[in-house]
């Protein structure tokens, strides 16, 4: 039984963006996204981008949830060396099949969003990384498995329903943000691409994703930051700085709350946006088909010596991949990208838009 678990892990490893593709035709296609596989309620998609620091974040810490926890009984699990069943996916993946990173923190979990009002809002609660693994990737293993013609008794994707229904699981929220160096020279603009290993990382390993991508969650597991990081904008200061310039991403958060007024990064990338020479956006929300991860979708575009500047010392790999060398910004690479790569549906879905809306 393990041996065949580990079969089906590797397959899923192996092929993600073919069977998340795949999987993509089981849902309508009204769902779709941009005409790329990421799935979204109607009321996540806005008619045009809105500005990131618009929206309004609200907490719920309390919050009940009464859905599928993955923690149900499974036969698809693989045995532990007892004989009895491991109780989760991620307990299988932390003895079987650990990569590099994989800690079950704290995260913001999403409740409900609406971003098509005259005022956006995401509610949000608290969760934990596995949630998702337990969920989503374990959902996205019996997807292959069933595909490989091994059935079992019991369906987490079908207990689940709706993936883009925040009620039917606990829904981590991550902000994948495309980055882009924006030049005043039409075309010379481009955007940041960022291939995740597989090895390192726990979450679509073996795919590239537009970057910083990252979930949203507190910076350290102190109870002070749980409120202190609540912000989309300070998340994504901290993914910049993680995944584009090699620093830690507690900031020593652990001991105290990042000062986020004297940390130099941080306060020149605000003067940016308050200045409009770096532009935020989101352009939607929507869940992946496969593995049910749940991306807001975001654009960042600085001007070109803003982010010269800032990227001095842009790193080429962090501890989840490596990034590769900026992208051109027109629209025969995004094609490329969204058509012949093995992209992330989050990742096409933010190309499609941020090229439909000109966000540059």
């Amino acid at each position: 039984m393990t041996e065949q678990w580990l079969g089906v892990r590797r397959q899923l490893l192996h092929n993600r963006h073919r069977w998340g593709i795949e999987a993509a035709a089981d849902y309508p296609a009204d769902r779709r996204v941009a005409g790329t596989p990421l799935l979204a309620a109607p009321t996540w998609i806005p008619n045009h981008p809105i500005p990131l620091t618009s929206i309004r974040l609200e907490f719920d810490p309390e919050a009940p949830f009464h859905g599928v926890t993955g923690l149900e009984p499974n036969d698809s699990l693989p045995a532990q060396p007892d004989g009895t069943r491991y109780p989760s996916y991620a307990d299988a993946i932390a003895d079987l099949a650990s990569p590099a990173v994989f800690e079950n923190r704290p995260t913001y979990r999403l409740l409900s969003a609406d971003l098509t009002a005259s005022q956006p809002v995401l509610r949000l609660g608290r969760g934990t990384y596995f949630d998702s693994i337990n969920t989503g990737e374990a959902s996205a293993h019996e997807y292959v498995a069933r595909r490989l013609g091994r059935r079992t008794s019991t369906s987490l994707r079908d207990a689940i329903g709706d993936p883009w229904d925040p009620a039917s699981r606990p829904t981590n929220l991550a902000i994948s943000t495309l980055t882009i160096r924006r030049e005043q020279t039409a075309g010379a603009s481009t955007f940041l691409v960022h291939w995740r290993d597989p090895a390192k990382v726990g979450h679509a390993g073996g795919l590239y994703q537009v970057v910083p991508s990252g979930v949203f969650q507190p910076s350290a597991d102190a109870s002070w930051n749980e409120h202190h990081d609540f912000s989309l904008w300070r998340n994504l200061t901290r993914e910049l700085s993680e995944e584009l310039l090699g620093t830690s991403e507690d900031h020593g958060s652990d001991s105290a709350p990042i000062n986020y007024e004297t940390w130099p990064f941080a306060t020149q990338l605000s003067a940016a946006l308050t200045a409009g020479s770096a532009r935020a956006y989101c352009v939607g929300l929507g869940v992946d088909p496969l593995t049910f991860a749940t991306d807001l979708l975001t654009v960042l575009a600085i001007d070109a010596d803003i982010f010269d500047t800032l990227f001095a010392d842009l790193t080429t790999r962090n501890d989840e991949g490596r990034v590769l060398t900026p992208q051109p910004f027109t629209a025969d690479s995004i094609n490329d990208f969204v058509h012949h790569k093995p992209l992330q549906a989050a990742g096409a879905a933010i190309l499609q838009l941020a090229w439909q809306h000109q966000l540059v």
